[in-house]
């Protein structure tokens, strides 16, 4: 007989994080626990990882469903089928906790040479937005540290200070040297985002993530059809939930990328849904966190993993809190590593 419970819980971050919708202080997760009644002590744990004002779950009956979800846990199959498709963060932590209690609350959701320590995940270093001086700090630091593939946001300052920040980049570095994404967060306006797309295609870029905002797919379907340089589209999938949909959307935009966060579409088993659509269509595409703490960015490591992508996947925020949980995790010359001689510290959670 299954029982469960849940816990709020507020991350807070090491420094004020800026991103187009505005400055990031603390973040919250809610956390839900399942156990057997027989054995209390092994418990799984999921993290539903909600991001105000851009997660359709962002809603005054969140907390609700959790209290719901925890009281019907026997229900558990039903709610991930079917009766979770308005909340894909509290599915995905669902299906955690159940993955994580299967394996007698070890945190080893996805065994493989990646739990092991034998094998590492290359990630994209995030930089994040800010003042001209920051953001060229922040990306001295991530190449200086060994990252291959950096990433940062646009839109929040000036574009032409940003085209600076780039030229700056690719004076010392040549694509050869460092992949530089951008992310634009939807902070184009449609008239003039052809346009930016040309600026920033004289810098040698791997791609830009929403250049528009999502929703607007005639004009998305255009810019994909057009632009000098690929485009990436992650707020596009969110409230996509049924597999007629994301085809729809999938060949009616045309997409070079999409880029999977499971807090935002569902889970492993929704994610999985557009990969397989993306590679029918020869869409590439590659898995980013969403500001999770360090046990939803352990379960999607080891789920990315198992996907032998070979792309620097977007996994690294584990490090922006400073009351993260202590975990086998850690980043080396820009690569995640799991080391299963450390354990976890939850000791604030429990």
């Amino acid at each position: 007989m299954l029982k469960a419970a849940f816990k709020k819980y507020t991350l807070n971050f090491k420094r004020p994080s800026g991103t187009s919708r505005g400055i990031l202080t603390q973040k919250d997760s809610w956390f839900i626990f399942v156990w057997d009644e027989f054995d209390p002590l092994i418990k799984g744990i999921g993290e539903c990882g909600l991001l105000k004002g851009l997660s359709i779950d962002d809603r005054p009956d969140y907390g609700k469903k959790i209290i719901e979800v925890c009281n019907n846990i026997q229900n558990h199959q039903k709610y991930i089928d079917k009766g979770l498709k308005g909340f894909p963060s509290i599915r995905f932590g669902l299906e955690m906790a159940l993955k994580d209690l299967h394996s007698k609350g070890r945190k080893i959701l996805y065994d493989s040479s990646f739990t092991e320590g034998k094998d590492a995940i290359e990630i994209n270093g995030l930089v994040w937005m800010g003042n001209f001086d920051f953001m060229k700090k922040q990306i001295i630091e991530k190449i200086t540290s060994g990252f291959k593939c950096i990433k940062f946001k646009i839109g929040a300052i000036d574009f032409n200070k940003e085209l600076e920040l780039l030229n700056n980049i690719r004076k010392e570095f040549s694509i050869n040297d460092i992949e530089i994404r951008v992310d634009a967060n939807g902070a184009f306006l449609p008239e003039e985002a052809m346009d930016k797309l040309n600026c920033l295609s004289a810098y040698d870029l791997h791609s830009i993530e929403q250049p528009i905002k999502q929703g607007q797919w005639e004009k998305m379907a255009e810019l994909c059809k057009k632009t000098p340089l690929p485009i990436a589209l992650d707020e596009e999938l969110i409230g996509i939930s049924e597999i007629p949909q994301k085809t729809k959307m999938i060949e009616s935009i045309k997409p070079q990328y999409i880029i999977l966060k499971p807090s935002l579409v569902g889970g492993f088993k929704a994610s999985e849904e557009w990969i397989e659509l993306a590679e029918q269509n020869k869409i590439g595409w590659w898995v980013t966190s969403a500001l999770e703490s360090n046990i939803g960015l352990n379960a999607i490591a080891q789920w990315t993993y198992t996907l032998m992508n070979k792309m620097p996947q977007g996994l690294g925020t584990g490090q922006l809190y400073t009351n993260n949980f202590g975990s086998p995790l850690n980043i080396v010359k820009g690569k995640l590593y799991f080391d299963p001689s450390k354990g976890w510290d939850l000791n604030n959670l429990i």
